[in-house]
């Protein structure tokens, strides 16, 4: 396999999409001696057929808002690969979102889905909706408008999106009512569902949660863990409010959140009170941090930075993709930081990536140590098919479980000679080599 000749037909094929030929480069590099050691990938033509989508659905989402005024914005759903399961990924609703953003999200969401060992495969969608400023009934006429198109490809064993970024249970639910009405049936076709209509407990923490029980796995591996650590997280949305609730329930201390504004750095550490003024502050949709140093003094708000630069032990970047560069991630590694977890899609640029690796330092990719939200997402299928829900005592155990095995198959693909876990290239290849299997199994289609 010619890993640049590859990228080079990729790139000319796809012009420009920056984030998406950034994901797929990333995977092949790693799992490139693997399918040079088994010839028979290649004569399947497996790459080939895995980094192209199955289908992409683009279309208009017309509303109206209050004032009567009409709004048209996109819509997308990429259903990327479904060789060992219904496609299974995230909607995002947010201005940035893009094909090539969502084909990024799709591709990474195939190896993510495969790691869990759940049967899934790999899918992502959305819209460049703004939910900011808008009334509940204004989200409510968009995601019906939105569900409008969207029903025509989904099913609950063909394809079930989730919740992502500016998708959560409000939206959901909007959507769900209007496929039921749609479809007239009650099925398990969206996760994050509410609780009192087939939705899990847990959910909503999953990823934050998932990736902090990935992160102790690592630190097990240096004979530690959080209790006495100091962790800077970022973001402040579910995945931050999760990681941090897991972080302090295990010993350490979170002193950052942050927020397109800049982050806020509090030394007494993030909890209690302070992790519900969080989800406050979300759920105000005001999409900024610095409140929070109003409401607790003793707190500092440094504008227009990233977190990065404090001081600290594990940092876990839970806002999105490339928000951590190679500059900051030399300020994390001088700064003594022993391992990072993403717990986003992609947090750290492959610069950062390349800094962490180069000195040793512990790091999950987020296609690993991200991926506690769509294994209890999976778990939410599951019960209901089976018309029935778990405590939240079992799902936590469930989710704990499964990321104690990815951790165990990345370390099994991603471990040298010296005993050093390249947890990038474990986390790729066990999620590959699964896929393909599978894809070889069913023949050319």
């Amino acid at each position: 396999m010619n890993v640049d000749k590859i990228m080079n037909e990729l790139e000319k094929k796809n012009p420009g999409e920056v984030e998406y030929l950034q994901a797929v480069r990333e995977v092949l590099e790693s799992i490139e001696d693997v399918v040079n050691e088994n010839p028979q990938i290649e004569a399947a033509g497996i790459i080939d057929r895995l980094i192209e989508p199955d289908r992409v659905l683009m279309f208009k989402v017309p509303w109206v808002d209050d004032k009567g005024q009409v709004h048209v914005n996109r819509g997308f759903r990429i259903q990327f690969n479904n060789a060992i399961g219904p496609y299974k990924g995230g909607l995002r609703f947010h201005p940035s979102v893009n094909l090539s953003i969502l084909k990024f999200l799709g591709f990474e969401q195939i190896f993510k889905n495969s790691l869990t060992t759940l049967p899934m495969g790999g899918g992502k969608g959305g819209s460049d909706f703004d939910a900011k400023g808008k009334s509940d009934a204004e989200i409510m006429r968009f995601c019906q408008s939105f569900m409008l198109e969207l029903w025509k490809i989904i099913g609950p064993e063909t394809d079930v999106p989730a919740g992502d970024i500016g998708v959560g249970g409000k939206e959901i639910g909007f959507m769900y009512g209007m496929y039921k009405k749609l479809t007239h049936t009650h099925v398990g076709v969206l996760t994050g569902k509410g609780l009192n209509w087939g939705g899990s407990l847990v959910r909503p923490e999953a990823t934050g949660f998932g990736c902090v029980y990935f992160a102790q796995e690592m630190l097990k591996t240096k004979g530690t863990d959080f209790k006495g650590k100091t962790v800077a997280v970022s973001g402040f949305g579910n995945v931050a409010w999760g990681a941090a609730l897991k972080v302090t329930e295990l010993g350490g201390k979170v002193v950052t959140i942050s927020g397109p504004d800049g982050y806020i750095y509090d030394a007494d550490g993030i909890s209690g009170e302070k992790i519900d003024y969080m989800l406050e502050l979300r759920a105000s949709n005001q999409d900024i941090v610095k409140p929070y140093s109003y409401e607790f003094p003793n707190s500092k708000f440094v504008q227009g930075r990233r977190p990065w630069e404090v001081k600290c032990d594990i940092a876990l970047p839970c806002a999105t993709q490339n928000e951590l560069g190679k500059e900051d991630a030399l300020n994390l590694i001088n700064n003594g930081c022993m391992a990072v977890a993403e717990g986003a899609n992609m947090p750290s640029t492959p610069e950062a990536v390349e800094s962490f690796l180069e000195h040793k330092i512990l790091f999950a990719p987020g296609k690993a140590s991200n991926a506690g939200g769509v294994a209890t997402s999976g778990l939410e299928m599951s019960q209901n098919s089976m018309k029935l829900a778990w405590g939240k005592e079992e799902v936590d155990r469930r989710l704990h479980e499964i990321m104690k095995n990815i951790h165990e198959a990345c370390v099994k693909h991603g471990k040298d000679s010296t005993g050093f876990v390249n947890y990038v290239k474990g986390a790729n290849v066990s999620g590959f080599l699964k896929v393909a299997q599978a894809m070889m199994d069913q023949g050319i289609i």
